[in-house]
């Protein structure tokens, strides 16, 4: 059979196969906010029995909120927030909502993860509230009966390598929608923009003051949509552009990881004493590939994670956003080489090394991007992009046209929020972004053009307000934070220097 029917069999097969699995499911209109039962409910706080959580003083509660804002006299999610209270009561003024991005990531922990990076003045001002979105962590999280630690894969090579991803894709579609389709369909960021107003009344705020890194800058735009008179202070650091998210945002991701292995290229020649990668940037990253091509004949398997020619490119997207774990995948790519080779590898110590730094929940992942936003659904589309790019991006772009379990999912319960309003924002943004592409900070800010941008040069980084990389980013959030008054115009931030590894 000739290579073009092969591809065209297999690709229709796959679709075909998954979409008879999984229901259409009706289409909302816009649906009303949460009636008195849920904006006006008392809260039981008690101990996080967190470790983190509990040294920092913070307390924990459940919210109630409809699974379902259409039918509020239906099912019910109970959200586990966490509140670490303003040290100076007679100052303070509210509320700080916090969200760390993903879609898919807990963010109970941000009350005491970011408050190394508050002033005392803030501090002083704000109950710093955490959240676990719903369907994630403590906040009845969704489960799929497949086990993949991600819904994210580079393509491989050819179109059999492109084809064992669309049919992982389809099955995990399939598994996640079936566990409990009434409830995974409402796992959405318009939703969870409704629950922080849910979260908001109960507190007794009249306004919410946001913080929201990545993915939850999307969550904070959709807030400023649906809510926008109730917004007193927001920072959106690390940007997304409405219209790009989801398939855009990862499309634009392929440039800019080709250029930060190139980036991390130049540091690992200057240590080829200690990986042996080689002298050059050149060499380095024809190391790199030449290990992802040696993958595909000798992947290796252990705990259930798998490590080849199509989630090599994921590690490295993984930890690419910080320069700071530049020793860190240098000694992964050390370890996935010996075990590539037919050498020992600890296979525990490696994935216990790449997820720590990409604490996401697959189910929950997929449920929010696919529930967001409807994507192309024939799979010699995405083959088409990925072949489109081989050339420019040999590393990346096969991960970043990649087919996902979202072109097997349900039709959306909602049509995705278009963003276009006068909120006064504050926004961080990085030239060398990894995850999001300057571009789609820039384009977020002119959708909100009171906002004001901040833009972080000469970093590879993701998220700006970090502690001591850059003192004139933070000192600018704090003075907001803590006074409302933001920079008269957009400006340009330099990063301390001395962040850098050597």
């Amino acid at each position: 059979m000739p290579a073009r029917r092969i591809r065209r069999f297999v690709l229709g097969a796959t679709l075909v196969t998954a979409a008879a699995t999984l229901p259409a499911g009706p289409v909302h209109a816009e649906a009303p906010v949460a009636p008195d039962r849920f904006t006006h409910q008392t809260l039981n706080w008690q101990a996080c029995n967190d470790k983190i959580l509990d040294k920092a003083g913070a307390q924990c509660a459940g919210v109630v909120v409809p699974l379902d804002y259409a039918d509020p006299g239906g099912r019910t999610l109970t959200l586990g927030i966490s509140r670490v209270q303003a040290t100076d009561p007679e100052r303070r003024r509210g509320i700080l909502l916090t969200n760390p991005g993903g879609p898919g990531g807990q963010g109970l922990r941000m009350p005491a993860n970011y408050l190394t990076n508050l002033s005392d003045d803030v501090r002083a001002q704000y109950d710093i509230i955490g959240m676990d979105p719903r369907g994630i962590g403590r906040s009845d999280k969704v489960n799929c009966t497949i086990p993949i630690p991600t819904i994210l894969f580079s393509a491989g090579f050819d179109v059999l390598g492109f084809a064992r991803d669309a049919t992982v894709a389809a099955a995990m579609a399939s598994a996640c929608v079936a566990t409990d389709p009434g409830k995974i369909r409402h796992i959405t960021t318009r939703n969870t923009a409704r629950d922080m107003d849910v979260i908001r009344s109960v507190l007794g705020e009249q306004k919410i003051n946001f913080f929201g890194a990545s993915y939850g800058t999307y969550l904070g735009a959709v807030y400023t949509q649906l809510f926008g008179d109730r917004v007193d202070r927001m920072v959106l650091d690390s940007p997304i552009d409405p219209d790009r998210y989801y398939i855009g945002l990862y499309q634009d991701m392929g440039a800019i990881n080709e250029w930060a292995l190139d980036d991390w290229a130049t540091w690992a020649a200057r240590h080829d004493d200690l990986y042996h990668f080689g002298t050059t940037p050149e060499a380095v990253r024809g190391w790199v590939e030449d290990l992802i091509r040696r993958s595909a004949g000798h992947e290796i398997y252990g705990s259930g994670f798998l490590v080849d020619e199509h989630t090599i490119p994921m590690i490295l997207v993984a930890l690419l956003p910080n320069p700071q774990f530049n020793p860190n995948l240098a000694e992964i790519l050390t370890m996935v080489a010996s075990g590539v080779a037919g050498g020992p590898i600890d296979m525990d110590a490696l994935q216990a090394k790449i997820f720590s730094v990409v604490p996401l929940d697959a189910a929950a992942m997929a449920a929010i991007m696919c529930g967001d936003k409807a994507a192309p659904r024939d799979p010699a589309w995405y083959y088409k992009n990925v072949e489109a790019t081989r050339a420019s991006q040999p590393v990346f772009g096969a991960f970043a046209n990649n087919i996902t379990a979202c072109a097997f999912w349900p039709d959306p319960v909602e049509q995705p929020t278009e963003i276009g309003n006068d909120t006064p924002v504050l926004m961080l943004a990085n030239v060398h972004d990894t995850r999001t592409a300057y571009s789609e900070g820039l384009a977020l800010h002119a959708k909100l053009p009171k906002s004001r941008l901040i833009t972080l040069a000469d970093t590879r980084i993701h998220a700006s307000f970090r502690d001591d990389l850059s003192p004139c980013v933070n000192d600018a959030v704090n003075t907001y934070l803590a006074t409302g008054v933001r920079p008269d115009a957009d400006i340009t931030c330099a990063p301390d220097y001395n962040w850098f590894p050597k």
